[in-house]
């Protein structure tokens, strides 16, 4: 499902060069199918259950505040409310807060929150929860890690009575109804819970079942690389999940999540390979269907890994410093060829750091200033920058006099980077570029990524309607303390033109003044070359239509593309076939009132890959 915002490390939606589907029972992820929990076993015999595929990237803490994979994200956003949803056009509704006003300076948001919500241990729901969790984020670093942008010019959030939060900003900020949202915004915690932990909150591991939280579904069990499980929520607002179960299981490879699709033990698959997708778009008992990327896939460059005092850490190839390299290196990669190759065509080449799913952000280069496909021009500047040829080929470092060897890492189960890679390691070596490829799994790549021990990362990001959390993991505040602590950098970029128009655009109300100050943005990433976006894939979604109904929304266009998709909606409107979904029809809430959320409401919204609205993905949709 597409949307998120993804640091998650977007383990992208395992596209292939080519690959194979598997026939008849394979394992899941680590654990054989026999370790898996049956519906069966979930649930009597008159109950039913869900069951799909768990995000490609996975799960890499289930403590929301430190969390940045599409597959925590995910679970997040279906155990947890947040102050508003999006409707199907990308605006904010209630969820929380039933309504929300600005004082007429803009530096004031008060919202005023639904009464008689629960949690699921019984306690009741009130602002001062709220008001909580943004105050841990906005004063406590550990907090902030993976959400601190979102408040970042958060002034004071207080909660005068239970139903009544206010905010106030140090300057007029346009996007504070986008700050907490399902999966690409700020979940909110219950107080009670959470108020204990805090004291040691980044050991705080949030697994006692069933996690107290509110929101369609309650997660009773959770296993590691194996499998997640909910229980419907009765009483959820806008309506009870269709199904009474759901489990999200894990599978090492997309060919083991297919032939468990095939088989009947798994009804949904978010984020197939291009190849899976044809063989199996011939078969009549499964639908398929095709969402516009909301994310994006590329190499990022340790150009000057370093901490937020400018004290030098990691690895990094010293030469990946010259922004002559770093060119070199985009003029040798051909992605009109990664496009048609590795993804089949079911993709779009990429320039700009934001997704074709959300136009109104969208940006290309101006004509003419376009990095082309151009192995000769880029062996030139390199030759004109004292990059001389040794007599292995390899080039030498003028400054430090290295080789310039590099080391590519790659996520060990993404068949998307592996192709990538054969690619990129020949183009290279051609202009002088030896590339040495690495594969490591989702955890060590984003372990090595904080610590700057690596030259260049296959990476990905998802990211919702309102731009803000992926354009601010590319801001000096971004980069960690001296203690290792804080930073959820992207590449250590960190330039302070960009920083300064990421605060005006935060500040700036009218949309297309504000996308003229995004593009200066995206202008700055393009030529910068630290982030280097191949293409924005197409999300491929399958589901078999005798077990499940109502998991895509929206209508296609006339290319046949649907809005990207929302893990949150999709499975909240899920029901078995011979029954209507239990969710609140379009427009209205449990009690009768209009509450502005269409059917396919957040369609424009939330994950990528598999369900995240930002954040990076893993290899299913990147990490």
């Amino acid at each position: 499902m597409g949307t998120g915002n993804s640091r998650r490390r977007l383990a992208l939606a395992a596209c292939a060069l080519s690959g194979s589907l598997v026939a008849g029972a394979t394992t899941f992820g680590v654990a054989s199918a026999a370790s898996v929990p049956s519906a069966a076993s979930v649930s009597a015999a008159q109950e039913t259950t869900l069951r799909v595929k768990m995000s490609g990237s996975g799960v890499d803490t289930l403590n929301p505040f430190l969390a940045f994979f599409n597959g925590a994200l995910d679970i997040f956003g279906s155990i947890y409310p947040t102050l508003n949803l999006l409707d199907e056009n990308g605006r904010p509704g209630p969820y929380l807060a039933e309504s929300w006003t600005p004082s007429e300076d803009k530096l004031t948001w008060t919202f005023k929150l639904r009464d008689g919500l629960k949690w699921s241990d019984g306690k009741p729901i009130t602002a001062e929860d709220a008001a909580w969790t943004l105050n841990l984020i906005m004063t406590d670093t550990v907090a902030g890690t993976a959400n601190g942008s979102l408040v970042g010019n958060f002034e004071s959030v207080t909660a005068p009575d239970p139903a009544t939060l206010v905010i106030k900003t140090k300057a007029p900020q346009a996007n504070v109804v986008y700050v907490s949202i399902p999966i690409s915004g700020i979940p909110i915690v219950p107080k009670h819970v959470w108020e204990p932990r805090a004291k040691n909150l980044k050991d705080a591991k949030n697994d006692t079942f069933p996690v107290v939280g509110y929101g369609p579904w309650t997660l009773t069990d959770y296993k590691p690389e194996q499998y997640a499980k909910f229980d419907a929520n009765e009483d959820f607002v806008l309506g009870r999940p269709g199904f009474d179960h759901m489990i999200q299981q894990s599978f090492k490879s997309t060919d083991a999540a297919v032939a468990a699709l095939r088989s009947g033990q798994l009804d949904y698959i978010n984020a197939v390979n291009p190849t899976q997708f044809k063989a199996l778009r011939a078969d009549k008992s499964l639908l398929t269907a095709q969402e516009v990327g909301n994310g994006w896939t590329g190499v990022e460059v340790n150009h000057n890994a370093r901490t937020r005092t400018g004290k030098k850490i990691g690895t990094g190839h010293p030469a990946l410093g010259d922004p002559v390299l770093r060119r070199a290196i985009s003029l040798a990669t051909d992605r009109k060829t990664l496009v048609t190759k590795v993804l089949d065509g079911m993709g779009v080449v990429g320039s700009g750091y934001l997704p074709p799913a959300w136009p109104q952000w969208s940006w290309k280069p101006a004509a003419g200033q376009e990095t082309p496909f151009d192995l000769a021009q880029a062996g030139k500047i390199l030759d004109d920058a004292g990059y001389t040829k040794g007599a292995d080929g390899v080039r030498v470092d003028p400054k430090s006099g290295r080789p310039l060897e590099l080391r590519l890492g790659i996520h060990s189960d993404d068949t998307t980077d592996a192709g990538i890679s054969t690619y990129l390691k020949g183009w290279l070596e051609t202009i002088g570029i030896k590339l040495k490829i690495q594969t490591l799994s989702m955890s060590a790549l984003n372990s090595d990524l904080a610590k700057g021990d690596w030259d260049l990362l296959m990476d990905g990001w998802t990211t919702g309607p309102d731009p803000t959390y992926l354009l601010g993991i590319q801001t000096c505040a971004t980069l960690p303390k001296d203690d290792g602590t804080g930073g959820n950098t992207d590449a250590f970029f960190c330039d302070e033109t960009y920083d300064e128009l990421f605060k005006k655009q935060l500040t700036t109300f009218d949309q297309d003044e504000r996308a003229k100050v995004v593009a200066e943005m995206q202008d700055i990433l393009y030529k910068a070359d630290v982030d280097q976006i191949h293409f924005y894939a197409n999300t491929l979604d399958v589901a078999r239509t005798d077990t499940v109904t109502g998991l895509i929304t929206g209508q296609p266009d006339a290319q046949g593309m649907y809005p990207a998709q929302t893990a949150f909606w999709s499975y909240l409107k899920a029901a078995p076939p011979a029954a209507a979904p239990a969710a609140a029809s379009a427009g209205e809430d449990s009690g009768g009132g209009r509450l502005w959320i269409g059917a396919g409401v957040l369609l424009l919204a939330l994950v990528a890959g598999g369900i995240v609205l930002r954040r990076r993905s893993g290899a299913g949709d990147r990490e």
